[in-house]
């Protein structure tokens, strides 16, 4: 198929032949060329970001009402293609037909909306007046102060695979909304939907050079991308480790960061939890994108009186979930974004074979798909919390159960984790379950629930991220605040 996209960089407002040719992008359902993406040098990377700075001054000065229209129309412009879009993104991520339509080209569109909106927000918080003595720093007086929300200046917004519309549109709404700039750096593996984001929000009126986006198949464009000396900010989505090489290159020369990292969600189950709810909410990790979402609750701690039914329910739920095309309406499963990715997975599964896990679920490369990445909804029963599987993000559709025998010990096993970005409570006293929420070192709980509210903040503690945005939470996340002082 044809992806609609130029096959060019989009720097300064002009399309831009790659110095370093094209690579191939693959749909991951049929291992078929959906496009060519371009191959950024790391000299045009720096030549985005340069681009970047000289749009900065004249935009961050721009009202915000003109802000706010742009980003209305563009989503008003991707709107227009809706279906065309989404097809692209399915073909790309391997995501569903639905999923590429309601959380990935529509989730995109909302941000857009939700961000023109934002970007009227108030930037301005009067704070407190202060009576001041006579002394060496002045007269005595009244001094009033106002906290101002200034734009961070260029950022670089590293993107994941995962969502190649929600994840960019979360970054580059509330960045110019508050009037910063931005270079976008989209994930190798489906570029081709943020290049039509880019074409949309142009159309739109968005000035040459307030947005950038550059690709490459390798490491050397996002590199370039941070190390910049143009970038006063990176904000990226993506695994722990690649967000620990960003944020040890951003200290060297103190830029502002937004780290959305690895997750291990722990899904506590009490002993009065209600099952369905718990098995519905965690058959999610099985299904929505084959399990490739950071906030999954991968990590399933059950009371030990209901273990037993919660892990043939959990079974129940992973067999009869369709696996296949995602092109089909009946398929809930798709494939994983890459041929190595799902070698990796099975891996895992091997691993916990070898640790002493019961493959419970899935466990076997689905056998009646001969093209595509696919792996099987696993689960992984009587399973102990120092095992590799237990402990490592595995980014597919992979659940792991280790039982409890208290509250005490719940809390202890969720907590016993090097990340921390969204745990779950399953219990039929909500009271009880909010005391056990706030124990939780987690940027998230959901209590009875994986729904998420767009307007809290999301982010993780430890490893799982640094910052919070969605919401106004993402306006704060790309502005400095300024103190401006003055006597009374």
């Amino acid at each position: 198929m044809s992806d609609g996209s130029p096959g060019r960089l989009f720097i300064g407002g002009a399309w831009t032949e790659p110095d370093g040719g094209h690579y191939e992008v693959v749909d991951p359902a049929t291992e078929e060329v959906v496009g060519l993406a371009p191959e950024a040098s790391r000299a045009q990377v720096y030549e985005a970001a340069g681009a970047a700075k000289a749009a900065f001054g004249p935009w961050s000065r721009t009202r915000p009402e003109e802000r706010a229209a742009i980003l209305d129309r563009a989503a008003d412009i991707v709107q227009r293609d809706f279906l065309a879009h989404a097809e692209v993104a399915r073909a790309e991520s391997g995501a569903t037909a639905s999923t590429a339509r309601g959380m990935q080209v529509g989730v995109g569109i909302a941000r857009f909306r939700r961000y023109a909106k934002g970007a009227l927000e108030p930037v301005e918080e009067a704070v407190a007046p202060q009576i001041n003595e006579a002394g060496p720093m002045g007269r005595a007086g009244v001094f009033g102060a106002l906290a101002v929300r200034q734009p961070v200046g260029v950022i670089t917004c590293i993107t994941s695979y995962n969502n190649p519309w929600a994840n960019p549109a979360g970054k580059i709404a509330p960045a110019l909304a508050m009037g910063n700039t931005v270079v976008v750096k989209p994930a190798p593996q489906d570029p081709l939907s943020v290049y039509r984001m880019a074409a949309a929000l142009a159309e739109a009126g968005v000035p040459p050079g307030v947005v950038n986006v550059v690709t490459g198949s390798g490491a050397e464009a996002g590199e370039a991308a941070v190390d910049s000396g143009d970038v006063d900010m990176v904000s990226f989505t993506g695994s722990t480790a690649v967000g620990q090489r960003i944020a040890e290159v951003c200290g060297r020369g103190m830029k502002r960061q937004l780290m959305e990292l690895g997750g291990k969600g722990a899904a506590l189950v009490l002993d009065d939890a209600d099952l369905a709810s718990a098995v519905a909410g965690i058959g999610t990790t099985f299904s929505f994108y084959s399990g490739q979402i950071c906030t999954a609750p991968t990590r399933v701690l059950v009371h030990r009186s209901r273990q037993d039914e919660l892990i043939a329910a959990l079974t129940a739920y992973a067999n009869r979930l369709t696996v296949g095309d995602p092109r089909d309406r009946a398929t809930v499963v798709g494939p994983v974004i890459s041929a190595a990715h799902r070698d990796r997975v099975e891996a895992y599964v091997e691993l916990g074979r070898k640790e002493g896990a019961r493959v419970v679920a899935g466990g076997v490369r689905p056998g009646h798909l001969d093209r595509g990445f696919y792996v099987a909804p696993t689960l992984l029963a009587d399973c102990t919390p120092d095992m590799r599987v237990v402990r490592d993000e595995i980014f597919g559709p992979v659940v792991v159960v280790v039982p409890f025998d208290d509250e005490e010990e719940a809390v202890a096993l969720a907590n016993d984790s090097d990340y921390g970005l969204i745990d779950y409570v399953w219990s039929g006293d909500v009271a009880r379950a909010f005391r056990i929420a706030r124990r939780l070192r987690a940027g998230g709980v959901g209590v009875n629930t994986v729904g998420r509210n767009m307007e809290a903040p999301f982010g993780g503690f430890k490893k799982s991220g640094v910052g919070r945005d969605v919401g106004s939470y993402a306006l704060h996340a790309y502005s400095e605040t300024q103190a401006i002082v003055w006597p009374g």
